[in-house]
């Protein structure tokens, strides 16, 4: 049976006639209207940055302009059904608006036919949002005032749903109290429930300045909304209206701050969206929306489930900076590391250069099947398909990557010899013995579980079968402490080492191949990596001079320059290798 949940206020709302009141709690626990003054912020107003301040910054006459600012007509245009759209989708019911501010989205949420039970710290927004809704549809909104630190002390129940819009998530400026009322929101969600959150594009903010639209969010004529003053602790907004100026102190989130956050309180799954739009790669959005998860579901293959690693690769590479970086400065269709012939060579000629070397005596003909994992935009699998005429079956975990691949396999006209395939290498969606070839190039150190791959390998390969690879690892006898700045940057316990993927294909059943002097199937070529990351690092850099910001946010650049530095440092003190291994399955 469905659950109604309980939301008691501990405070009733006493409504008055009077212009600009304040609702103030009195003794017996009512609200008693008294006036307020302007708003203060001292004598230097970009050092007010306390979460509690915000309260302050509401006064009556801000609060009575704020729908002005909003418009509610030009609001639910431009918005349209995307909150309703997916929250239905997802069977939701009983929904906690923690941020009602003046009662947009809850007036919205209840025309629906959603139970809605409406939170605020401001109680002048709670006053204008209860006659929002009498004056919008006769609607009684159930609400309540409460501080999202101690959420569940005021508000009871749980939800299905909980909402942080309108940019409110800002107020909060310590990560303390971000993390309090995170734990908040997950804690007052059903085991399935979702939590959806918007805030600004600070990052746009910070490393480019201030554009807007204003086409979602502040659609009220007559209104300049622009910040006054930004550092990386605070974004001080200027609402300027005809008659008066008001501001409010916000602290700038970062969008994968924001993200990594919502992961360690608890939310399993994290998907952002650009102003409405699932994908924002040619244009920069001025909102984004958050829809984390709570649920926790176990791996399930069948339906195509992401585990672990895996699951943070692919949120990696499905990432929009992910997908400008790589595509702009890492060689374009080759993504991988790249065997040199100088130092100065273009990255993707050197990558393509690899892609050669590893299909050097393959014997590959047009009867035969390849099987490529972790194919990225698939430059590799337009090479041997174009040059050799076999099939390819492409298996990549990132929608964002895949969809690129199989554009450009469209305008090269080989579709019909490259199979595109979402999917995870852990799990690889193939039948036993139905491919000649597995190919991969710098994909398996993102699996969490590597030993599981080299027997999904042995499982899809035709005895016979060829087995060529390429991973960057730790080298033999590096211990864990000596890498670990690499595994903090993408998120894993470990690497791989040249001995491991020996002494594991050997034991699987597959044989070394010998290749231009190297021994036991693997071909060391450490200082290419050196050199690879080096020439990276150098592009990532001309390019940002060129104005690589504009397409790729500062703070994913400065964390990427930041990795390829520790590459580059511990290939050069021989902890980390890389070069390509070549096992035949006997």
């Amino acid at each position: 049976m469905h659950r109604r949940p309980r939301a008691v206020p501990s405070r009733s709302l006493v409504l008055s006639s009077e212009t600009a009141p304040r609702a103030t709690v009195s003794s017996t626990g009512g609200f008693v209207i008294s006036a307020r003054p302007a708003q203060e912020f001292g004598d230097n107003p970009v050092e007010v940055r306390e979460t509690g301040h915000y309260t302050e910054e509401y006064v009556p006459s801000f609060v009575e302009k704020w729908d002005a600012l909003i418009d509610w007509e030009k609001r639910a245009e431009s918005e349209g059904n995307f909150f309703i759209d997916l929250l239905r989708k997802r069977g939701v019911r009983s929904v906690l608006d923690v941020a009602t501010g003046t009662g947009f989205h809850s007036v919205r949420l209840l025309e629906a036919g959603f139970e809605t039970v409406s939170a605020d710290g401001s109680a002048d927004m709670l006053a204008m949002a209860f006659e929002n809704g009498m004056k919008h549809g006769d609607h009684i909104l159930r609400v309540v005032q409460a501080d999202w630190r101690w959420l569940n002390r005021d508000v009871h129940g749980e939800y299905d749903a909980i909402v942080c819009l309108g940019n409110s998530f800002t107020h909060l400026f310590s990560e303390r109290d971000r993390r309090k009322a995170l734990a908040e929101f997950y804690a007052m969600l059903k085991h399935d429930g979702i939590l959806i959150l918007d805030q600004r594009n600070y990052d746009a903010i910070l490393d480019r300045g201030y554009s807007s639209k204003h086409t979602y969010y502040y659609c009220g004529e007559d209104v300049a909304v622009e910040p006054e003053y930004v550092d990386e602790g605070l974004c001080r907004m200027r609402y300027r209206f005809p008659d008066s100026v008001y501001h409010l102190n916000m602290f700038p989130l970062r969008k994968d701050y924001t993200r990594r956050l919502m992961s360690e309180v608890g939310f399993q799954r994290v998907e952002t969206y650009g102003d409405f739009q699932h994908t924002y790669r040619d244009e920069q959005p001025d909102f984004f929306v958050h829809i984390a998860e709570k649920e926790y579901r176990m791996e399930d293959q069948e339906e195509g489930g992401y585990g672990g690693a895996v699951n943070t690769a692919r949120s990696y590479y499905n990432s929009p900076d992910a997908d400008a970086f790589y595509s702009s400065v890492w060689g374009g269709e080759d993504i991988h590391v790249g065997v040199y012939t100088g130092d100065e060579e273009p990255i993707a000629d050197a990558s393509r250069r690899t892609v050669e070397q590893m299909a050097e005596g393959l014997g590959l003909t047009e009867d035969s099947v390849v099987l490529d994992l972790g194919s990225g935009f698939g430059g590799s699998a337009r090479y041997l398909a174009d040059t050799y005429g076999c099939r390819v079956r492409a298996l990549n975990l990132s929608e964002v990557e895949n969809q690129r691949h199989r554009e450009l396999n469209s305008v090269r006209g080989l579709t019909d010899r490259i199979e595109v395939v979402d999917g995870s290498f852990e799990d690889i969606p193939f039948p036993a013995n139905s491919v000649d070839v597995v190919w991969s190039q710098d994909a398996f150190l993102h699996s969490g579980d590597r030993l599981r791959v080299l027997e999904e390998i042995r499982r899809v390969l035709k005895p016979g079968g060829r087995l060529v690879f390429t991973d960057p690892m730790a080298a033999d006898g590096t211990s864990l402490a000596d890498i670990q700045p690499i595994l903090d940057r993408i998120h894993l316990d470990d690497m791989g080492s040249p001995g491991f993927y020996t002494r594991e294909l050997t034991r699987l059943g597959f044989v070394a191949q010998q290749h231009k002097g190297a021994e036991g199937g693997f071909e060391d070529l450490r200082e290419q990596l050196v050199t690879h990351y080096g020439r990276v690092l150098q592009e990532t850099e001309r390019q940002e001079a060129e104005g690589l910001g504009q397409k790729v946010s500062s703070d994913y650049l400065t964390q990427m320059k930041k990795g390829l530095t520790h590459w580059v440092e511990g290939g050069r003190a021989r902890r980390l290798t890389w070069g390509i291994f070549r096992f035949t399955l006997a």
